[in-house]
């Protein structure tokens, strides 16, 4: 990697709720706000990659029509059958990675790397092997990206070089510290509104899961940052979407009919935190 670090954008990872980062990038770009590194978690990952391969306007409008294009698309609309034979037939996800795989491909085609990108790029999986988190920062973007998103229960793990990855977000969801151990010292937070909202005891049976996986989640996030270098500011963007945890569009994940509210929502809130901090 050449020149020097400055601004890190920082994205991360949160499924359908990735719709409130393509407002906040927005928001950035007309504040005129550009990127010296992106790092990305899961979906943080995808559309960082799109930023990072188109640094502008086009970028942002090619990853917002690429959202808005999706809703109602049925990416993950597999039929119930399918799905339950998944599950008889003892295969490790629900969901195949074939859907997600076209989706990639149709936004930065089959033979791209992370190389070619314009802005230097790194995105995040969970090593089962090893246990341990492992960052793509060379070789092809594809599989980096469906391994960065392979949830678990949802996706298989992804197989690259003969080791086996599943989704970044369950070794680092908001990947903060990776933007400072690269040296910025400036770094803009993408987060998809979870961090926003506080914890409580569960009170249904699917919330114990949920909360289970935010403390593992926060723990990390908040440690990083107690432990900021003084000369390093970090600016977390609203995304004007908090998630609370009796809300029942969790059970509904695959529900994207809200992408253009959820994207406009994130514009409006993150566009004026960066007015009001002079950012803009």
């Amino acid at each position: 990697m050449s020149g020097a670090i400055n601004t890190a954008y920082v994205l991360g990872g949160g499924g359908r709720w990735g719709a409130v980062e393509v407002g906040m990038l927005r928001a950035l770009d007309e504040a005129g706000i550009q990127p010296d590194i992106i790092l990305g978690t899961s979906i943080g990952a995808f559309n960082g990659s799109v930023i990072a391969d188109d640094p502008g306007p086009a970028g942002v409008q090619r990853l917002t029509d690429f959202w808005e294009e999706l809703t109602g698309a049925g990416l993950f609309q597999t039929s119930l059958l399918s799905r339950m034979k998944n599950v008889t037939t003892l295969q490790p996800a629900i969901h195949r990675s074939a859907g997600l795989q076209l989706a990639l491909e149709h936004i930065h085609g089959m033979d791209k790397r992370i190389e070619d990108l314009q802005v230097p790029f790194q995105c995040v999986a969970a090593s089962i092997e090893r246990a341990a988190e492992h960052w793509f920062t060379k070789g092809s973007l594809i599989p980096a990206l469906l391994a960065s998103s392979a949830v678990p229960v949802l996706f298989p793990p992804v197989e690259i070089e003969g080791e086996h990855f599943y989704d970044g977000g369950l070794v680092n969801s908001v990947p903060l510290t990776r933007a400072v151990d690269q040296g910025a010292s400036v770094i803009y937070v993408l987060q998809v509104g979870r961090l926003e909202a506080p914890l409580r005891p569960p009170r249904r049976l699917y919330e114990a899961a949920l909360i289970s996986f935010e403390i593992a989640r926060r723990n990390r996030y908040a440690t990083a940052m107690e432990n900021l270098p003084p000369d390093v500011a970090v600016h977390v963007l609203p995304s004007g979407n908090p998630v609370e945890f009796d809300d029942r569009r969790q059970l509904r994940w695959r529900d994207t009919g809200d992408t253009s509210d959820l994207i406009d929502g994130a514009y409006t809130v993150s566009g004026t935190y960066l007015k009001e901090n002079g950012l803009s």
